[in-house]
């Protein structure tokens, strides 16, 4: 497994549990976020690597930082 999908799944897992943690569902999520439930299910699985900016629309959803939502 290459360094980007491992990156990719640890950040796919850390935006599961902090969205678990404030009571969100991904559709509630994905709407805040401006993007479809079933892409943003697919982040969160980590099947897609998204954008630097669809990730900051994320991070503003889950109302967290990148910091908080990068496990690096």
């Amino acid at each position: 497994m290459k360094d980007s999908d491992v990156t990719t799944r640890k950040t796919a897992k850390r935006l599961r549990a902090i969205r678990v943690e404030r009571n969100l569902t991904q559709a509630q999520v994905a709407e805040k976020a401006k993007m479809s439930a079933n892409y943003y299910a697919k982040i969160e699985r980590g099947e897609v690597r998204p954008s630097i900016d669809m990730y900051e629309r994320i991070a503003k959803a889950l109302k967290t930082t990148a910091t908080e939502l990068f496990p690096f």
